[in-house]
């Protein structure tokens, strides 16, 4: 009955998109069209290419355009837009840019000064961050939600608050944190925020590549994994010493 049901089905489907494209071929210019975007996360730009270390973490949902580097072991996370279209972005090895992340450029200030947008190596960029032609030195900081604007510098070692907007132009020396809207000098870093920021770097790295692992796995694999939690979610130790299986209690399935 359910195969009978199926085919009546397909065959109802078809004959609706039959209509469908015969209804647009007699309607003309005046017929409605869906056009379909497909969602890119590497996206070439004309020639502008961009160049990922095979190692580097980009998240599905992000979207990596135009002349745009990636080094070794740099992330990428969820919802991130690196735009390299006026001009080059470059992520130094195994930094990262949390999720929500929005990164850009400016073909040149109103001084006529070529701005890329250049983040060193082992740099934490916070969720929901915006960096425009600005340059993060290497094992710099900076917070969830803030701004960095075109021309800024962010020293080696320094840190900028969550929700900060750092201005065009300005400096925050190495070994600083600064903080507010505008920015300014808040302390120094103990030495505990100090090694922080080398720890989150490496910490990010680490879980990169576990998200990195997970989401090359190909639909069958998934759909396989899913069937055997599934399957070990229902398994008692009872029906395992049947078989002569024995599972510790933390054993896991392969990720």
């Amino acid at each position: 009955m359910s195969g009978f049901m199926g085919g009546v089905g397909v065959a109802l489907r078809e004959t609706g998109q039959a209509l469908d494209r015969l209804g647009c071929r007699l309607a003309g210019n005046t017929a409605f069209k869906e056009s379909l975007n497909r969602h890119r996360t590497v996206m070439n730009l004309g020639d502008k290419v961009p160049k990922l270390a095979p190692c580097a973490f980009v998240a599905p949902s992000a979207s990596v355009i135009g002349q745009v580097t990636v080094g070794k072991g740099a992330s990428i996370w969820y919802g991130s837009i690196l735009r390299g279209d006026v001009n080059s972005i470059t992520i130094g090895s195994g930094s990262n840019l949390q999720d929500g992340c929005v990164v850009h450029v400016a073909k040149e200030n109103v001084g006529k000064v070529v701005l890329p947008t250049v983040v060193g190596k082992r740099v934490t960029v916070g969720h929901g961050s915006t960096l425009h032609a600005c340059t993060l030195q290497d094992e710099s900081f900076v917070g969830m939600g803030a701004t960095i604007m075109d021309g800024a510098v962010v020293e080696t070692g320094a840190m900028v608050a969550a929700g900060s907007l750092v201005t065009a132009g300005t400096t925050v020396p190495a070994g600083q944190i600064w903080a507010g809207n505008p920015a300014k000098f808040l302390r120094k870093l103990t030495g505990k925020e100090s090694a922080f920021i080398s720890t989150s770097a490496s910490n990010y790295a680490a879980l990169a590549q576990t998200h990195l692992a997970e989401n090359s796995k190909d639909w069958e694999q998934v759909v396989e994994e899913k069937k055997m939690r599934k399957l070990a979610a229902y398994r008692s130790h009872d029906y395992d010493s049947h078989l002569g299986v024995h599972r510790p209690d933390n054993a896991q399935l392969p990720s």
